[in-house]
């Protein structure tokens, strides 16, 4: 009892016992704080302790209020000018058409689909804009002390957060796709890509090479890495989580070395030098990948995007999907100044009877009323301008074709062959003369007699046999030049026979 009252009467004992648990907890304290600073010092997305405590709407980019406010009167107005940045590459605004088109709000159920909403969220993650860094102050280097728990910038984040949402939300709607649906998604994102000139091309390299992330990023991005499968962390690079990546998603375009080469290919052929460059550079970058060379070369030549223009499909709602690729450069431009000079205007107006537009072919523009011109315009998806602008004039001979007129497809071969209306390419010149003739049209069966004779290289070679047989098909079917050729040539012939006899 005595040293019991001894010990509860000493206070200076007493202190001394809880001094070492009293340091123990500030330790403890001091570590938890610590470790939670390293937590969120991470690799460039939202760390844990942020995603358990904010919501999306958070983490998320911001946006215009004009494009994130309530447009329901206004829907397709939005859409347009939504489009129209998507098209010249805000990756913002991709990012927004992708979440509209998945009905992410109520207002925009009636717009809902899933393949178009796949395919701006593909634009998106393709995009370097997502994932260049702006911020160039890294993470995790020089120690606590030494600068290293220094965060990067709000918008390197909220991009991150953006990119890694883009990632799941994509998985998830081409897991559930069909082959052909994602094939649909493949070809409107080549599509895209292939009316951004040099830039475009080197994007598509870059989503086929396998040097790359899925989409083109750097390998180490983090979240490459993570729709991958792989670890977060640079120690860890190249082993897998327990979790599996976003496979659907990655698989979407596939790895080899002859497409990475095609579309590099082709974005040196629009003049880029800086494609040049780059193209060099991947010939070095593995070995073997210059053997391809020769072989790219011929396939480059018969190479032709998916579509002529974006597809004019539209959901229940009726507003069309628009094709804002609007031709750029000098060699467009001369080309749609040939538009009205060269190509008499029967042929547009024949390719509007034939969609519909009008009852009969008209022969000049003045012959088109206002309410004809609008309809044909919010059939393609442009703005009403109750004019029809050069590139509208080639879009009508381009839809007729596309919907299986055989004459707009011969006069779309000649455009092509000639450079009218559009730039000279006898790959797409061969495509549509051969539609032409698949559907028997006699004047396309023989220019495709002619390419066979002359042969057109890396896009038919010369074949004396299947010449003949297009010219006689063609003579046969009532052509008058092909006829009168033929003509001359079998009297050559029984002449030569006279003359053996």
């Amino acid at each position: 009892m005595k040293e019991h009252d001894k010990t509860a009467h000493d206070p200076f004992r007493l202190q001394r016992h809880r001094t070492p648990l009293a340091g123990g907890a500030l330790a403890i304290v001091v570590l938890l704080i610590a470790v939670l600073l390293l937590a969120s010092c991470g690799d460039g997305r939202p760390g844990f302790w942020r995603r358990g405590g904010q919501n999306d709407a958070a983490l998320s980019c911001p946006r215009p209020a004009s494009v994130t406010g309530s447009e329901f009167n206004a829907q397709e107005a939005g859409l347009r000018a939504l489009r129209r940045a998507a098209f010249r590459g805000d990756v913002f605004a991709q990012l927004e058409l992708g979440s509209r088109y998945a009905a992410v709000r109520a207002t925009d159920k009636n717009i809902e689909d899933p393949i178009e909403s796949a395919v701006w969220y593909a634009m998106a993650l393709a995009n370097d804009e997502g994932y260049a860094p702006i911020n160039r102050v890294e993470r995790n280097r020089g120690g606590l002390f030494g600068g290293g728990w220094r965060p990067l910038s709000r918008y390197d984040d909220c991009r991150a957060f953006e990119r890694h949402r883009a990632y799941q939300v994509l998985d998830r709607q081409l897991s559930r796709m069909s082959r052909e649906e994602q094939e649909a998604v493949r070809d409107r994102v080549i599509y895209v890509l292939s009316t951004q000139d040099a830039e475009g091309y080197r994007t598509l390299a870059r989503l086929h090479d396998g040097l790359y992330g899925p989409f083109g990023e750097p390998e180490d991005n983090p979240e490459a890495r993570e729709a991958l499968g792989r670890a977060a962390d640079g120690q860890g690079l190249g082993q897998k989580r327990p979790r599996g990546g976003y496979w659907a998603a990655i698989n979407l375009f596939q790895r080899n070395d002859v497409d990475a080469y095609l579309y590099n290919y082709l974005a040196v052929q629009t003049g880029d030098v800086g494609a040049y460059v780059l193209m060099k550079d991947f010939e070095r970058s593995s070995p073997g990948r210059a053997q391809y060379a020769g072989f790219v070369e011929a396939k480059a030549r018969q190479w032709t995007p998916p579509f002529e223009f974006y597809p004019l499909e539209a959901p229940a709602s009726g507003v069309p999907f628009s094709d804002e690729s609007r031709p750029r450069g000098d060699a467009y431009e001369y080309a749609l100044s040939r538009m009205q000079g060269e190509l008499p205007f029967v042929h547009v107006g024949r390719a509007l009877r034939y969609l519909g537009v009008t009852p009969e072919a008209v022969t000049a523009p003045e012959q088109l009323s206002r309410q004809q011109i609008e309809a044909f315009e919010a059939m393609i998806g442009h703005a009403t301008e109750s004019r029809l602008s050069p590139v509208e004039r080639v879009r009508a001979i381009q839809l007729a074709a596309v919907n299986g007129s055989s004459e707009a497809q011969l006069v779309l071969a000649v455009m092509y062959a000639e450079g009218i209306g559009l730039p000279a390419d006898y790959a797409r010149s061969f495509k549509w003369f051969e539609e032409a003739a698949r559907q028997g049209s006699p004047e396309a069966k023989f220019a495709m007699s002619t390419y066979f004779a002359l042969g057109v290289a890396g896009v038919a070679d010369q074949d004396k046999a299947d010449a003949v047989a297009y010219r006689i098909e063609s003579a046969l079917s009532g052509f008058g030049p092909s006829a009168s050729r033929l003509q001359a040539l079998l009297s050559q012939v029984s002449r030569a026979q006279q003359q053996r006899r």
